[in-house]
């Protein structure tokens, strides 16, 4: 069995391409598409493999588009077990103004699940040969899906042992706390949800942190902060890393590059401020890489010594 499970309910079909200027109206010429495997879990376990960890990639796919995500899935080598579900996988596009530099993003709904779909998908996860080390889930919840769904995956985590990384946001995050999880990586609107209200500052968000760690709600808390870098709390311990000077080609990615990263660090043994260090290089990687590519393996070990961490 892998060491490490991504669980994604929710995947898609990336697509991204390039447009001279965008503009209502007319019909605008656009570069070849590329198109990716997409959906947060399976994004960490693109990443993941591509450092070399022992991964699967567990999701749900229909229709047309599903067939092509499990191609593209198999295309970059992953370990996978698909879920049949009636309706078609979504798909996202991203859309490059080559005049601006701006990127567009349009992410379309997911297909609605049935609730013997989703369950499927749940007992997919409990019924694995061999338990895992650690499990990922990512992402949205497909229409349909309950928001107490990821609750439930942590509680099966914590039935094979495994340890269990979230990252999601809403009602969906907030449930799953109440199960209680190993890792949560929130960006700085997700925890001002989780906390009721605006957090300005770094001790403010130190304290926001140490309250869920406290609280028995997580262990650790990886707080991306965009251009402002990422905040680790661990226990008693918090480090900032300031953010790299990297002038972004793209966005997309980089959160779940981050993680990736970082719990291939962890699946490694590295210490989790060291595994937290690689999150923060990959996801600084991610920018350089146009549309859905991800963080580059030779970025990632480039960016690696100039992630310098601060004891708070």
């Amino acid at each position: 069995m892998a060491d490490i499970v991504t669980l994604t309910i929710n995947p898609s079909i990336d697509t991204s391409t390039a447009v001279d200027r965008m503009a209502p109206i007319h019909k605008l010429r656009c570069a070849p598409p590329h198109r990716d495997p997409g959906g947060g879990g399976v994004n960490v376990a693109r990443v993941a493999v591509r450092f070399g960890a022992d991964v699967i990639a567990l999701c749900a796919a229909g229709g047309v588009m599903g067939e092509l995500l499990r191609r593209l899935i198999d295309r970059e080598r992953i370990p996978n077990f698909v879920i049949q579900v009636s309706e078609e996988t979504r798909e996202s596009f991203t859309v490059f103004e080559e005049a601006t530099g701006h990127e567009y993003r349009f992410v379309l709904p997911g297909p609605e699940l049935r609730e013997d779909e989703w369950r499927q998908c749940l007992g997919a996860l409990a019924g694995l040969d061999a338990d895992p080390r650690f499990i990922v889930a990512s992402g949205s919840l497909s229409p349909g899906v309950p928001s107490d769904y990821y609750a439930h995956a942590a509680r099966i985590a914590k039935g094979c042992g495994a340890r269990f990384l979230l990252d999601t946001s809403g009602p969906p995050l907030a449930a799953a706390l109440e199960e209680g999880v190993y890792l949560i990586k929130p960006n700085l609107r997700e925890l001002s949800e989780l906390a009721g209200g605006p957090i300005e500052g770094e001790h403010a968000w130190v304290d926001a942190c140490r309250r869920l760690t406290e609280a028995g709600r997580t262990e650790h808390v990886a707080l991306t902060l965009g251009d402002r870098g990422a905040l680790l709390v661990a226990g008693d311990r918090a480090w900032r890393a300031p953010a790299l000077p990297i002038k972004p080609v793209s966005t997309v990615g980089a959160g779940d590059s981050f993680l990736g990263a970082m719990v291939w660090g962890l699946a490694e043994g590295l210490r989790i401020e060291d595994a937290f260090r690689y999150g923060v290089a990959a996801g600084s990687a991610a920018l350089l890489s146009p549309g859905t590519g991800l963080c580059r393996m030779e970025d990632v070990e480039r960016l690696y010594p100039d992630v310098g961490l601060q004891l708070l």
